[in-house]
């Protein structure tokens, strides 16, 4: 898979300079390019990848593909997986079960090659009207009064180079990234002193189909992963012993008959790999207006398949939040990236780093002590409750975080759709379409991307405040008028209207908003009390305000 066609011309000032065509740097152009921000997207690789590298796909960075329109072409390539089990001493000793993960479309992860999720995210920003320079690396970037400074030219050329003024620079461009690099931005955290060795391949004998297993010997881990259309990945770990090259057939079947179960083979290997594993995060997420994200930001283990994950959602979380500044929010809404992102990836790399640390085990004694403990753990289901809700990355705890607003005083959120928390996951929630809209669900409905500003209530002035919303808003936010099961479908023209089954509004209930942002948590509330004004409510929430020309 590579880039096909003429090279897209250099564009000398471009207001967002995003570096780095992985997953990551298109999930922020494709985000910013649905938001009407333009950008100018360079990488040093000549096309898309083509190594195989992060296989899973959890609840979470799906729901942003969702956004991004691109999740049906990932869903079709790729191979659900239904379960995981651990193994000691030949015997299963615990496993949890996927696909029953509630409040998402996804209830279970995927098993997906990077270059699937990658192809499909450069489809998608070539829909969008975007472009990537292909074989283009940055050589430097700095800081100025107004955006960044950045210089970077063809690949394997240092003395054809270009100097560019970006007022934005997203710097996805990978765990060597030469922005963060230049900014002098410390990389913190430490390397593992195992190397892991990685093999693709077709592998005969009692081979999972649709479940991931692991083999925890005293002398390393097996982890074996059915992949999408046949084949298997094999990994191990090893002692380091100064060996640089991707592993030969000879050492994998010897590490396979020594670590699998009696009778496992691999018969053939399309793609192998050596490499060592780093748990490091950056200390600036941003810097400026620089924004750093993905590998570039974080580094774990693959334990758990986060990183891909990770990333992903790091590219949509600053393209929407830098889309909106770009249109008017304030600018102070980008504070939020680095305090939202960046102890995200901080439990990330401790999960992966825990679950890594397990593997591997050596002592005797320690080995009793985990394998009972993963027994009694999977035996009961709490196994299966922690680990899983983690690894999907769909409920996070933002209640700290600049980009939400506080609840009002006496905020009772079982009465509105979703049980609305300011800094948590807005629930699902059936409704029926009355106008505007064929969503039959909240989550269906916020599935586009955009912020959405609901209004619960049947009176007249759930509908005046919905009405006075969407004249103060740009049309890319969407406001929703919920009423009541009864409730009548007033001025179809000005919003959305659905009917739900919760409290009607006024009466049995309070009247209310929830702003939603595009992640799907809610930044704001308040209850349409006589005093309720929307300028007010919309001076604390960070979106976009209407451009008014002049005349």
């Amino acid at each position: 898979m590579s880039a096909p066609g003429p090279q897209p011309q250099p564009q000398p000032q471009p207001q967002v300079l995003v570096v780095g065509a992985g997953p990551t740097g298109l999930a922020a152009a494709c985000t910013l390019l649905q938001n009407g921000v333009p950008c100018r997207v360079v990488e040093r690789r000549a096309g898309v990848a083509e190594e195989p590298k992060a296989l899973i796909l959890w609840s979470g960075a799906l729901e942003v593909l969702r956004r991004l329109g691109v999740h049906e072409r990932v869903i079709g390539q790729s191979l659900p997986l239904a379960s995981a089990s651990y193994f000691s001493g030949g015997r299963r000793i615990g496993g949890v079960r996927f696909g029953g993960l509630e409040g998402t479309a996804f209830p279970g992860p995927v098993c997906l090659p990077q270059p699937g999720t990658e192809q499909a995210l450069y489809d998608r920003l070539l829909e969008l009207g975007g472009s990537v320079e292909w074989s283009t690396q940055v050589h430097s970037a700095e800081p100025t009064g107004e955006g960044v400074r950045v210089v970077l030219g063809p690949s394997g050329d240092p003395d054809s180079r270009e100097e560019v003024s970006a007022a934005w620079v997203v710097a996805a461009d990978g765990s060597r990234s030469a922005v963060r690099e230049s900014l002098g931005v410390a990389f913190e955290g430490d390397t593992y002193d195992r190397v892991f060795l990685l093999s693709d391949g077709v592998v005969s004998g009692p081979v999972p189909e649709k479940e991931a297993q692991y083999h925890l010997t005293p002398d390393g881990v097996l982890v074996i992963v059915p992949l999408p259309g046949g084949g298997h990945r094999v990994f191990f770990d090893v002692a380091p012993d100064g060996d640089t090259e991707p592993p030969g057939d000879e050492l994998l079947a010897r590490l396979l008959a020594e670590r699998g179960p009696a009778g496992m083979r691999i018969e053939s290997v399309w793609w192998r790999s050596r490499f060592r594993v780093h748990a490091r995060v950056a200390r600036e997420f941003r810097r400026g207006r620089v924004l750093i994200a993905g590998d570039a930001a974080h580094l774990h283990s693959p334990a758990g398949g986060q990183g891909l994950n990770t990333g992903i959602q790091d590219g949509f979380d600053l393209g929407w939040k830098l889309a909106s500044v770009l249109r008017g929010a304030p600018e102070g809404l980008l504070d939020s990236y680095p305090l939202e992102r960046r102890p995200t990836a901080q439990a990330v790399v401790r999960s992966a780093d825990q679950q890594t640390r397990t593997w591997m085990v050596r002592a005797p004694l320690a080995r009793l002590v985990r394998d009972t403990l993963m027994r009694t753990l999977s035996a009961s289901g709490l196994l299966e409750k922690r680990l899983v809700p983690q690894l999907a990355q769909i409920s996070p705890d933002l209640r700290e975080s600049p980009a939400v607003t506080a609840p009002p005083p006496g905020w009772r959120e079982r009465e509105a759709v979703g049980n609305a928390v300011p800094g948590r996951r807005i629930g699902d929630a059936p409704f029926v379409p009355a106008a505007g809209t064929k969503a039959e669900s909240l989550h269906d409905y916020l599935a586009s991307g955009r912020q959405a500003l609901l209004v619960g209530g049947s009176s007249r002035r759930a509908a005046d405040a919905a009405a006075e919303l969407r004249r103060a808003v740009p049309e890319d936010v969407d406001v929703l008028l919920l009423t009541g099961r009864d409730g009548a479908a007033p001025d179809p023209a000005a919003h959305d209207v659905a009917r739900w089954g919760g409290p009607p509004g006024g009466g049995g209930g309070r009247e209310w908003v929830v702003h939603v942002r595009p992640d799907a948590v809610v930044a704001s509330v308040a209850v349409l009390d006589p005093g309720w004004r929307a300028e007010v409510f919309l001076g604390s929430a960070p979106l976009p305000r209407v451009q008014h020309s002049p005349k």
